[in-house]
């Protein structure tokens, strides 16, 4: 069975440490944190990337460390979802769960990589400092340890490591090509690619999907730029109500493990005693919703004007699932009322 690295241990985060394996590697043995296809399809390379010290960087300068022995592996892992996000939303839903989970993973790691490298700097103060938050930092470390998978052909043991949601952009309706959206705190992200958007939560072992799967469910359909920022906006308030974190544990595959399994991952969350979800509050969810729809002016006062049912685009007055142009008609009624 390999050894688990965990850079937590000594916070090695910076160049110099494969991000993987932890061994030496050389000031060339890097890879892009955006894969180059990506770059390329969307002009990231020279785009402003802003940190959360307010400090300036580019897409194209965000690199993790990597042993070139993983050079072809996650080469491969990118080249697949290329592949996939060419053809289209129902393509990316055809690929493994696990496989879209380790590639946006992947990105966001090196994002939050590159925050605790910047923030170490001598003569930064951040704000809200990464190293100092205890409970960040065991969420995270739960995330890097099931991260690892992409070392090495891996079983995540009758569970999911995050939970992945793809949704379709109706290209009707004027938006950005590319987005990107984060957060550390809560381990999601999301990503628009082209008519494809991804959404992740990374930490959660499938329990935000499977609480959210008839909302999944209801918006396998072209949806509205406004209708997608909801569902992202459920997903996020979901991972901010997350209480529970699992406990990962490696063990060496069994007779039972799928061919060509080098590691099983097992992850134990005490959902008996313990708390999975702290519980609903729609004035945080209101304000989770306000913060990813100011494009169309809806504040908070407007999305609770109902304290007891939050405005919603995904669905009509009745409960039913509305498509893009009864949630474009919807939002015109709400600009001029």
């Amino acid at each position: 069975m390999i050894t688990l690295y965990d850079p937590f241990e000594r916070m090695h985060f910076g160049p110099g440490r494969c991000f993987l394996t932890g061994q030496p590697v050389g000031p060339a043995d890097t890879v892009p944190v955006f894969d180059d296809w990506l770059q390329a399809t969307y002009g990231l390379a020279d785009r402003p990337f802003y940190l959360l010290d307010h400090s300036q960087t580019t897409y194209g300068a965000l690199r993790l460390p990597l042993a070139l022995a993983l050079h072809e592996r996650l080469q491969s892992l990118g080249h697949a979802v290329q592949a996939a996000a060419a053809a289209g939303p129902a393509a990316l839903r055809a690929l493994p769960p696990a496989q879209l989970w380790q590639w946006l993973g992947k990105i966001f790691y090196g994002i939050f990589a590159t925050e605790l490298v910047q923030q170490q700097q001598p003569l930064i103060k951040p704000q809200y400092p990464l190293a100092e938050n205890k409970h960040l930092l065991h969420r995270i470390r739960s995330f890097f340890q099931l991260l690892q998978g992409l070392r090495v052909p891996t079983d995540y043991a009758d569970f999911v490591p995050g939970s992945v949601f793809v949704l379709e952009a109706d290209d009707a309706y004027e938006a950005p090509v590319f987005e990107l959206d984060d957060d550390l705190n809560t381990l999601v992200i999301s990503l628009k690619l082209g008519p494809s958007v991804l959404v992740a939560t990374l930490i959660d072992i499938g329990f935000i999907g499977q609480a959210m799967r008839q909302v999944y469910a209801d918006a396998q359909r072209p949806l509205h730029p406004a209708q997608v920022a909801e569902f992202k906006a459920r997903a996020y308030y979901a991972a901010y109500l997350l209480a529970a974190v699992p406990d990962i544990y490696p063990r060496r595959p069994g007779p039972h493990d799928p061919p060509g399994t080098e590691l099983v991952l097992d992850a134990l969350v005490d959902d008996v005693t313990a708390t999975v979800f702290n519980p609903w509050e729609n004035l945080a969810y209101g304000h989770t919703l306000a913060g990813l729809w100011p494009r169309w002016g809806l504040t908070e006062e407007v999305i609770l004007r109902n304290p007891f049912e939050p405005l919603t685009l995904l669905y009509d007055a009745l409960g039913q699932p509305q498509g893009p142009a009864e949630a474009a008609e919807q939002l015109a009624v709400l600009a001029y009322g």
